[in-house]
């Protein structure tokens, strides 16, 4: 779970914004009980849709690696498909 604290301190007149990687659920009560006591402000990042695509395929590569055969077959067919292109 990844975060995002706002802080506003009195004294300071300053926001500071805290980027908080949380490893326990206690600490996670204890942010938002701080949030409801309306000092800290918590926002979630957004999904980074890019991220989320490379972290699948780089899962889904390490399950089951291509072959040597199997990349060989791949770049024959794309270069025979971009040969017969430019012969069109």
């Amino acid at each position: 779970m990844l975060l995002l604290l706002l802080a506003s301190f009195r004294n300071f007149e300053a926001m500071q914004t805290f980027q908080v990687n949380i490893l326990n659920p206690k600490a996670a009560k204890l942010l938002q009980d701080l949030a409801d006591l309306k000092l800290i402000s918590i926002s979630e990042q957004p999904e980074n849709g890019f991220q989320t695509v490379v972290s699948r395929l780089r899962k889904k590569a390490a399950a089951a690696p291509p072959s040597l055969e199997e990349i060989t077959k791949e770049v024959e067919a794309v270069r025979a498909k971009r040969y017969a292109k430019n012969k069109a």
